[in-house]
């Protein structure tokens, strides 16, 4: 006896049917996000790049044109200027070509989100002398006044960053203190409702300059050449 196949049912058919057209249709906008990010990466970059180029030259008062280094674990090489990233540095320099300061790129957590920002850095002074939030995602109103609030940014306008008499490190730690509370000048005065991110961003140059300082001073002779 020969067994006759069974249908499927009409809400088998239809169900299946609506799963084709979904899987489609996802199908087709992860195309179109696919398409659309490779569309307009370049603008993305060619911007971030701009507005990094604004940023060197707004942390390091006086510089004319800078120069991109990478550190190789043995010495700073020169780079292309179109390389970036939070292993190269900028040197600054002034009209007369002579090195007046050295921007950072650094990051780390914030409130809500990560905190990308830039700093520059006088080597002969051991200041930070510049400071500017490259890309931040903190509460509007509050955090993201890190790179609003004019009495913030003050604080690095000459912020300590000595190195300890062995110059392996800083001789004080950032840090980040109650708004007011402010007495020594390696000390981050904190925006009053947003201490988080004030802290992050102590946290964050601390880390970084905690890093690049002693290389920079032990290197210095190869960044001015």
């Amino acid at each position: 006896m020969t067994e006759t196949p069974l249908m499927p049912s009409a809400n088998e058919a239809g169900s299946f049917k609506m799963f084709r057209a979904m899987v489609g249709i996802g199908i087709a906008c992860a195309l179109a996000i696919v398409a659309t990010y490779q569309l307009t990466l370049p603008v993305i970059t060619a911007n971030k790049a701009e507005a990094l180029e604004k940023a060197i030259f707004n942390v390091l008062p006086g510089a004319a044109t800078r120069v991109n280094y990478r550190w190789n674990g043995r010495r700073f090489e020169k780079i292309s200027p179109d390389i970036h990233g939070r292993d190269v540095i900028y040197v600054g320099l002034d009209k007369d070509n002579q090195l007046i300061g050295i921007a950072v790129e650094a990051g780390g957590q914030g409130f809500q989100d990560a905190i990308q920002l830039l700093y520059g850095f006088d080597p002969y002074k051991q200041h930070i002398v510049g400071f500017q939030v490259l890309e931040s995602r903190e509460t509007p109103g509050l955090g993201d006044k890190i790179d609003k609030d004019a009495a913030f940014k003050a604080n690095f306008n000459a912020l300590d960053a000595r190195l300890n008499d062995e110059s392996t490190r800083l001789a004080h730690p950032i840090v980040t203190v109650k708004h007011g509370a402010k007495t020594h000048p390696w000390e981050v005065d904190a925006i009053t409702g947003a201490t988080i991110s004030s802290k992050a961003v102590g946290v964050i140059l601390n880390n970084s300059v905690q890093y690049w300082a002693p290389l920079i001073h032990q290197h210095l002779d190869e960044l001015k050449e």
